[in-house]
């Protein structure tokens, strides 16, 4: 049964608390060609933490998403963002023989993260012996969106047809993809369908738990279908229980891509702290199904005497 409610920077949350954070913890990648730079943005207090591994959209880094990392940590999460090879910081060439796979690459990386979770803890300070490693979620944004989605189920469709080999991973327990982007095949405009074949996907393979965050503006160059383009993977993967649409929102969400970026096209702070908000509600309910902060969201939504978008449930 579908549910339908309004949007509003306003859903409930828990008390903020400080965060720690250390940039640039360098994990060992052999094969990669370079290591693993990660940020970690941990609760400076608390006990047995859930872990949330983020990936960023095309070319941004470990420094990227402020706005998200930093709420999802003041309250109660422990954020891993590593730096995939596409990012500016480090300047790889297009003719890399690298570039081609980035994408396998990046689902690679999120995965090394969760490898090195000992290392992790043993390196910032006051954080060992505090993460659950039973509760972990993974978010993307973009680019970022596919990768996470392949660590839920979604799958590359191979150039003769074939759904391509499965690389989800058991330990991430639900995930929420903000602008995804969606199937291939005939949905891709001709610049992409050259050379972004890793973007036919197909999405029926996706079977955790997750929330899709998509913008009803966020009309792309990559497909000619529009902005409904990125509620695919809401509408065509059995384990998409949620879908966010908002309101006005492009590519970027209002600004989660960070605080003072000029890339930003439709600037909305209440739109910011919705995703914020409805996120963080989100994968508190699907980590601890007690949790009933997701109803409390939808249920404070509902009442919105301005509202910034829709939340449909399956």
């Amino acid at each position: 049964m579908t549910q339908l409610t309004t949007v509003t920077p306003d859903a409930p949350v828990s008390p903020p608390t400080p965060v720690i954070s250390l940039r640039s913890l360098i994990l060992p990648a052999p094969g990669r060609g370079g290591d693993v730079q990660v940020r970690v943005s941990a609760p400076a207090t608390g006990q047995h933490l859930p872990i949330l591994v983020f990936a960023h959209g095309f070319g941004s880094s470990l420094d990227g998403y402020a706005p998200l990392v930093d709420f999802w940590a003041a309250h109660g999460f422990v954020v891993l963002q590593p730096t995939f090879l596409d990012s500016r910081t480090l300047g790889l060439s297009p003719e890399d023989p690298r570039t081609p796979s980035i994408w396998r690459f990046r689902v690679e990386d999120m995965k090394r993260v969760l490898d090195h979770l000992d290392l992790i803890e043993a390196s910032v300070p006051g954080l060992e012996g505090r993460l659950d490693r039973t509760r972990i979620a993974a978010v993307g944004h973009s680019y970022g969106a596919q990768t996470t989605g392949m660590l839920l189920g979604a799958r590359v469709i191979a150039p003769d047809g074939s759904v391509g080999e499965d690389m989800s991973d058991p330990r991430i327990k639900a995930g929420v993809l903000l602008s995804a982007t969606g199937q291939g095949g005939a949905d891709l405009g001709p610049f992409a369908t050259e050379h972004f074949p890793f973007m036919n996907l197909s999405f029926a393979e996706m079977t955790t738990p997750t929330l899709v965050v998509a913008g009803d503006q966020d009309d792309s160059p990559l497909s000619p279908r529009g902005p409904d383009w990125f509620t695919d993977a809401y509408g065509m993967s059995p384990g998409s229980e949620c879908l966010v649409t908002l309101f006005g929102a492009q590519h970027l969400l209002g600004g989660i891509s960070g605080y003072l970026v000029t890339e930003t096209t439709d600037e909305n702070p209440e739109r910011v702290a919705a995703v914020q908000r409805l996120t963080w509600a989100y994968l508190r309910s699907a980590l601890y199904p007690e949790d009933r902060a997701w109803d409390a969201a939808c249920a404070a939504l509902m009442n919105a005497s301005t509202p910034l978008g829709r939340v449909e449930c399956k």
